[in-house]
């Protein structure tokens, strides 16, 4: 059910990158679907959410999640999101001691942040729409905000659409090579004419590693090729289904 990172096993902090197994939905949701924006039944979700609040001890009022938007949005949270609040943004930020917070993922990258020195934890939902545009710079400096120091902060990248399996478009790949050239590395030749493989989770931490952080680890699994632990929005996409699960990956000060 739930994966986690030697990187992040640190005193008063808990966290976990969760699989799809260990859930009640059912069909292309099976097992674990958290995935509060998904067509699956929406008591099934709940529940998915209770059992991965109950592994931090808490209960799901406790796992607070943003609406995720592909952007470089980041709020800073000390209790749970109200009924009405804007939550559009793609990563979260604490120093409260009990919440968990919570990024869904289907393919994008999960990154998950702690200074356990300073007490203060994020996370971070990185497609390549918010790595381009800072959404992990951001969240770094949001947990500066709140005290923590980058030469003290740990990153882990979890389950990521791999180079392998992620084939883009000229577009794509001119939008890259415009924005730095360098970013040629992330890119190889794929079998489709005018096509390539983009390497997200290299792109992801070499992004991180620019920021000098004192230890940034990528956990090398592959959403799309490991179909029994991890939804894959593009693995649906090619099958046509008509709809997706998404995992979540979480974090808490204890």
């Amino acid at each position: 059910m739930k994966l986690e990172s030697d990187a992040l096993k640190l005193d008063g902090l808990a966290h976990g990158f969760f699989t799809r197994e260990g859930g009640v939905s059912e069909g292309i949701y099976a097992d674990l679907n958290i995935g509060l924006g998904s067509d699956d039944r929406r008591e099934h979700v709940l529940e998915n959410r209770n059992r991965v609040a109950a592994t931090f001890g808490t209960g799901a009022a406790q796992l607070v999640s943003p609406y995720q938007i592909h952007s470089p949005d980041v709020i800073v949270v000390d209790a749970p999101f109200a009924a009405d609040a804007d939550r559009k943004a793609d990563a979260l930020v604490t120093a409260t001691t009990g919440l968990v917070l919570g990024i869904s993922t289907a393919d994008c990258g999960p990154v998950l942040f702690a200074d356990p020195e300073a007490g203060v934890i994020g996370a971070a939902h990185a497609g390549w729409k918010g790595a381009v545009s800072g959404v992990l710079q951001n969240t770094v400096a949001a947990m500066e905000g709140l005290g923590a120091s980058r030469a003290n902060i740990t990153a882990v990248l979890g389950p990521t659409i791999s180079q392998a399996a992620y084939e883009v478009g000229p577009e794509f790949h001119a939008r890259f090579w415009q924005e730095d050239s360098d970013n040629a590395a992330y890119f190889r030749a794929s079998e489709k004419p005018d096509h390539f493989m983009f390497d997200l989770p290299a792109f992801i931490t070499a992004r991180l590693a620019s920021l000098g952080l004192k230890t940034v680890s990528d956990m090398a699994l592959c959403t799309y090729s490991d179909e029994q632990r991890f939804f894959s929005y593009r693995r649906t996409t090619h099958r046509r289904e008509p709809d997706y699960g998404r995992q979540i990956s979480a974090i808490a000060i204890l």
